[in-house]
């Protein structure tokens, strides 16, 4: 099994676990007289096989991913520093009276201007790709 193939599975576990919990959650207690659509019980045991199964998948894969881990770790880092440029104030120029000052106008600067911050996450936004890139033929080509 390669590494593309166990984060297939890795993500029909989460997901099965997910929904199973949902039913167990949802379908324990019954109206007396009522009939139980699912079985907590069954249900249960399913989601701990399926958990246990999880943990062993997830210890292989990061075991599996050890030669990528940094490119795997800096990939997230960029992702959280996009996050944080796209929420990042660029006004300039001349504003509206804001309503918590006396002045009727106000005007702005910002030190790293939209344009700039704009490709800055463009160049950000490509490193991730090519990244992305390198993962995919790792996660295709190793096998676990």
């Amino acid at each position: 099994m390669t590494i593309k193939q166990a984060l297939k599975a890795k993500n029909k576990l989460v997901k099965s676990i997910g929904e199973n919990t949902k039913l167990m959650q949802q379908y324990n207690s019954v109206e007396v007289g009522n009939q139980r659509p699912y079985s907590t019980e069954v249900l249960f045991n399913q989601i701990s096989k399926d958990t246990l199964e999880l943990a062993e998948l997830k210890s292989k894969i990061h075991k599996a991913n050890t030669p990528v881990l940094g490119d795997i770790f800096y990939m997230s880092e960029l992702k959280s520093m996009i996050q944080a440029l796209k929420k990042m104030d660029c006004t300039e120029g001349k504003s509206n009276k804001d309503r918590y000052r006396m002045e009727s106008e106000l005007v702005m600067t910002s030190e790293i201007s939209l344009v700039t911050r704009n490709e800055m996450v463009k160049s950000m936004e490509d490193r991730i790709e090519n990244i992305q890139d390198k993962l995919d033929i790792f996660n295709a080509t190793t096998e676990i």
